[in-house]
C-alpha cells in the first residue's frame, strides 16, 4: 500500500480532510495517513498542535486507529 499522496491525489481532497484545513496540511483521507499525522505531530507549529490533535483524535475514531501518543492525547484533552 502506497501511503503517500500524489500532489494531484492532495489537491482533489476536501479541507475536511486534513488535520490543519486552514493550511491543508496532516491529509488523513484513512487510517494510514491518522498514523503518519500522529507520527509527523511532533513537526505542528506549537500554536496549532492543539487543533491538530482534535483532528487526529477525531479520525482517529472514524477510522478505528487507536491513538497512543500521550502528547497527542494530553493536546486533544483526552
Amino acid at each position: 500500500m502506497n501511503e503517500r499522496l500524489s500532489n494531484k491525489e492532495k489537491k482533489e481532497l476536501p479541507d475536511s480532510m486534513f488535520g490543519l484545513p486552514q493550511r491543508r496540511e496532516y491529509p488523513m483521507p484513512d487510517a494510514a495517513h491518522v498514523r503518519v499525522a500522529e507520527a509527523y505531530f511532533r513537526y505542528c507549529p506549537e500554536e496549532l498542535k492543539p487543533q491538530l490533535a482534535r483532528a487526529i483524535m477525531a479520525r482517529a475514531k472514524e477510522f478505528g486507529v487507536e491513538v497512543e501518543s500521550p502528547v497527542i492525547l494530553s493536546y486533544a484533552g483526552e
